[in-house]
């Protein structure tokens, strides 16, 4: 069952990928290659056997741009938050991936956004552009503020990414606390195991009145409110 599951992983992200990279010579806009972005998440999560429940999704106006800033455990994450939040996503994604062959293609074609790790002049240029995306193009962006995935499953620290950009953007924040994507896939592990998981949506933050010197109490505001709904 296992790697019927994982060839059904690969074919799908195969088949999405490549008719979203098709798309992109006449989608100028990104919407369609966001769609079949989604439909390659709930591809994903129905192949792997993993159902989701959403809390709090009257809290989002699907036209509406946010910074959307969630706890990060597995890689499982992202599809799980792409196929329940009905938004017009670009995600930031490390660089590395957008040097991987037709992977990387997908990625800069959709319009999602690399991340330098070391070089923090380079992250401070490419938080502004993300800001400056959501701004013209009326998009939102998915960030986890970690950093990276949990090793034990446990909320680590966050870095002020989410923050910045939100400020800079000037749209709201919304706090995701997602649950049970660590049984599912584990860092490290590469077997996926059917589960269910809960996508537990915020009150969105507003940003509009706020300016950087607000990013410390603002990031600590985010960080709790996610820790309270993982409770």
């Amino acid at each position: 069952m296992y790697l019927l599951r994982a060839l059904g992983i690969v074919l799908s992200t195969i088949l999405h990928g490549s008719v979203s990279v098709l798309i992109s010579f006449f989608d100028k806009t990104g919407s369609f290659q966001n769609r079949v972005a989604r439909r390659w998440a709930r591809s994903l999560l129905w192949t792997a056997g993993v159902a989701v429940t959403v809390e709090g999704l009257d809290r989002i106006v699907p036209s509406g741009s946010y910074v959307i800033a969630s706890n990060h455990l597995s890689f499982m994450d992202t599809p799980v938050v792409l196929a329940n939040i009905p938004v017009q996503f670009r995600f930031m994604a490390k660089e590395g991936l957008f040097k991987i062959p037709f992977l990387g293609t997908h990625l800069a074609r959709a319009g999602h956004i690399p991340v330098p790790h070391q070089d923090p002049r380079a992250a401070i240029r490419t938080m502004t552009l993300a800001a400056e995306i959501i701004r013209r193009k009326r998009v939102s962006v998915l960030v986890f503020p970690e950093g990276g995935r949990a090793a034990d499953g446990n909320l680590q620290q966050f870095k002020e990414g989410a923050v910045y950009i939100g400020i800079k953007a000037g749209v709201p924040i919304v706090p995701v606390a997602l649950v049970g994507t660590f049984a599912i896939l584990p860092f490290g592990a590469f077997k996926i195991k059917p589960g269910r998981v809960t996508l537990r949506i915020g009150e969105p933050i507003e940003t509009s009145t706020l300016t950087m010197r607000d990013r410390a109490r603002l990031n600590d505001c985010i960080r709790r409110q996610i820790q309270a709904m993982l409770s």
